[in-house]
């Protein structure tokens, strides 16, 4: 298949390309804002913004795709609540020029890297793909609507696998995770092993057994396995929403002690208030990615995080570019 992978030099995005590469022809397009050229395999990548329809028209008539994944997108929570519009506009108005560009070059196929940030603070744990939606962010608001503008797109025959990620963490291909600025759990608290940064513990009052928000950890490894998966399904016709998770919740406290644990390292962490727009507890349901799909998560959160501190331990400053 030729596959467009908008956000393919991104964190996760650049692990589906190391995993698609040698099966699917691909072409990435990527702003290199959040993206890294150096994470990629030997592929084509073009350079640009969702924002350019006229660069987007230019990719489109040359590349004949069979399908579109999506990863483009801003992703920091906190941020979203500071900058709203930064979000609506990257993530919800650029992804519609990709749709309507899918459009006019009848290309009717796209697996959509969603959240978990789409249900908000869930009423029930482990959450499922029918759980009520209401996103207590705007990032996961921006993505929500892009998920909504694909049902609605089915009018016109566009057929759509959202893929709902819980917290990606760890790496492979030699690619590791480096966001700026960094906000996830994981990378910073390697970050403080270290020596690198103080650790800041973001709220301890949480409706939890310890007082920290409690997340599902699912490896960057186990994500693009399910983005293989879903463009084998939609080849076949298979349509629908899916969350990626491990189904089993850890809390901050219980991820620095991991940390701690498989660097061998020990450091401090600063409590401070709560962030705007965090849940308690997300935990994900993820029986109907495997009996749809055929995916399950393979890896345990001390294989995530040994993977993730080698990367780091090797790479203290991330990429080069």
């Amino acid at each position: 298949m030729k596959v467009l992978v908008t956000g393919g030099a991104g964190y996760i995005g650049s692990h589906i390309v190391h995993l698609l590469h040698k099966k699917h022809d691909i072409t990435v397009f990527d702003s290199l804002v959040n993206g890294h050229k150096e994470s990629l395999p030997d592929v084509r990548f073009v350079k640009g913004c969702l924002s350019d329809t006229e660069l987007l028209d230019k990719v489109f008539s040359e590349g004949s795709f069979d399908a579109v994944m999506h990863l483009a997108g801003f992703l920091e929570a906190g941020e979203s609540m500071q900058k709203p519009e930064k979000y609506f506009q990257n993530n919800t108005v650029n992804g519609f020029n990709l749709l309507n560009m899918m459009l006019k070059h009848d290309v009717k196929k796209i697996v959509y890297a969603s959240t978990a940030a789409v249900y908000g603070q869930p009423s029930e744990v482990p959450i499922t793909e029918d759980a009520e939606k209401k996103p207590t962010n705007y990032y996961g608001l921006s993505k929500l609507m892009f998920e909504q503008m694909l049902d609605a797109l089915e009018v016109h025959g566009l057929k759509s696998i959202s893929l709902r990620f819980f917290n990606a963490s760890g790496a492979g291909f030699g690619v590791g995770e480096k966001h700026d600025p960094e906000t996830h759990l994981v990378p910073l608290v390697l970050f403080a092993a270290l020596g690198k940064m103080e650790l800041k513990l973001f709220g301890t009052d949480y409706d939890t057994p310890d007082g920290t928000a409690v997340r599902d950890y699912i490896h960057v490894l186990d994500i693009a396995k399910a983005h293989s998966l879903a463009l084998d399904a939609i080849e076949k016709g298979v349509v629908g929403k899916y969350n990626l998770g491990s189904g089993k919740g850890y809390s901050v406290k219980e991820v620095i002690g991991m940390c701690k644990e498989v660097s061998g390292k020990d450091f401090k962490a600063v409590e401070v208030s709560r962030r705007a727009g965090d849940p308690a507890v997300l935990i994900a349901s993820n029986s109907k990615a495997f009996n749809e799909l055929g995916w399950k998560p393979e890896y345990s959160l001390k294989e995530i995080v040994a993977s993730a501190w080698d990367w780091h331990k090797d790479n203290p400053d991330g990429f080069k570019e």
